[in-house]
């Protein structure tokens, strides 16, 4: 299993926990296998419950070919089924979201089922359930909740409302769009404007940018280097493709633009003269420096032999060991506000 993909612990016990009612018999499996799962991840339960008639949904790359690879189907959930399963995430407007989402496809007969765990706001979750659906059952195991309701007692007007939270928005004073969930989704990242400051003037050529979120960073090196020719914006999240895309648009100018739905751990398709990346060091709320080391791997393997890779980080991450296996020349362009910015080239091949 790959850097990207690993489970948590308390992503794994949410999902242990949201099987919990068919284990102790509180709720039966539909008799035709049509289940919806949203936000579905790989785990032992799905491969012991699950049947590949599933409808499955999962934005995040890494996880979606996770489950390709168990043989499951990702291409979405459509129409009405009886059963939908929910893993909400903690970002509210974006759970809201989704719970309206599962309302839809449950239909008036349909069963909704969520589970969080308790660090990740379960209660809060299990509020805004009960909010939207009306009478809802739950049982607690593992530090974790699992809640379930049909979706006969929805609260139409409230699931309405709720539906528009994960649109696309312009954030920023209007100069970007983004959306609920995605990483500094509202804001920007100091790490990446510290990153963006002190970028040489010499970047040109076919650049990349390594985990671009909504695009401020690839949009910042369109907007100062008219000399580079093409760049590749490479996203392991789905739902920041759409406004990635449209801001990427508004400050492309004369380069060629690409975006890719992309898990960066896995190596990169291309040879790039330019790398620039923050890089993602979380799963839940565990810090996992093995991500950023293997997106400066990945960014080893991919440079042009006259390259250079610039990441940002959180000063406390190991990373200065990764980059003195594969770089000849390293060098810290800053080192300030708890974030370091590295320099490197000459790639160790």
């Amino acid at each position: 299993m790959n850097a990207a993909n690993v489970l948590d612990s308390s992503t794994a016990a949410a999902l242990d926990t949201l099987f919990l009612p068919f284990e102790a018999g509180s709720l039966a499996w539909p008799a035709d296998d049509r289940v919806a799962f949203l936000r579905a991840r790989a785990c032992v339960p799905l491969r012991r419950f699950g049947r590949k008639a599933w409808s499955m949904e999962q934005t995040f790359r890494p996880f979606a070919n996770q489950l390709e690879r168990d043989g499951f189907d990702v291409n979405g959930a459509h129409g009405h089924y009886p059963l939908v399963l929910v893993t909400p995430p903690r970002q509210r407007d974006e759970a809201r979201a989704l719970f309206s989402r599962a309302a839809v496809l449950a239909g008036n007969d349909g069963m909704v089922v969520a589970a969080l765990a308790n660090a990740e706001g379960a209660r809060s979750g299990q509020d805004d359930f009960t909010r939207l659906f009306g009478a809802t059952q739950s049982l607690t195991k593992n530090k974790c909740r699992v809640f379930w309701a049909t979706g006969g007692g929805v609260d139409a007007s409230l699931a309405a409302q709720w539906r528009l939270l994960d649109a696309t928005r312009a954030v920023l004073d209007g100069r970007f769009l983004s959306r609920p969930g995605l990483f500094a989704w509202d804001r920007v990242d100091p790490a990446s404007a510290l990153l963006l400051s002190v970028l040489p003037e010499d970047i040109r050529g076919v650049v990349a940018d390594l985990g671009a979120g909504f695009g401020f960073l690839s949009c910042g090196v369109l907007d100062r280097y008219k000399d580079v020719r093409e760049l590749h914006a490479f996203e392991a999240e789905g739902r920041a493709l759409e406004p990635l895309r449209e801001n990427l648009a508004a400050h492309a100018g004369e380069a060629q633009v690409h975006v890719h739905w992309h898990d960066v751990t896995t190596g990169l398709p291309g040879r790039y003269n330019i790398i620039v990346s923050n890089p993602p060091f979380h799963q839940g709320r565990s810090d996992r420096p093995e991500l950023g080391q293997a997106f400066i791997d990945a960014a080893a393997d991919s440079l042009s032999a006259d390259g250079q890779c610039f990441v940002v980080a959180n000063r406390h991450l190991p990373y200065e060991a990764t980059f003195t296996r594969r770089f000849e020349q390293v060098r810290v362009l800053a080192d300030r506000d708890g974030f370091k910015v590295f320099a490197a080239k000459g790639v160790r091949r």
